[in-house]
């Protein structure tokens, strides 16, 4: 992917994802994005051990990505 679309993925993650996570005590970093369109997470905080940190991954910060960086096919998490 280009530096671009990586500016636009953590641009996304610091301005509409992160906030709502830090608000439950948990964040995500960003560990790489992959030229095939993958999106390498980690959640981090309270949200490393919650038993719903696989649909926040899934519905909430892949949905949120996709939508604002057409170039991610989809978010993996990494532990």
């Amino acid at each position: 992917m280009t530096d671009e679309t990586k500016a636009k993925i953590r641009e996304t993650l610091d301005k509409d994802i992160r906030p709502t996570l830090q608000a439950d005590g948990g964040d995500v970093e960003l560990v790489g994005v992959g030229d095939d369109g993958v999106v390498q997470l980690r959640l981090t905080g309270a949200c490393s051990g919650c038993p719903f940190s696989a649909m926040t991954l899934a519905v909430g910060v892949e949905q949120r990505l996709k939508a604002a960086v057409p170039e991610v096919v989809k978010v993996q998490p990494v532990p």
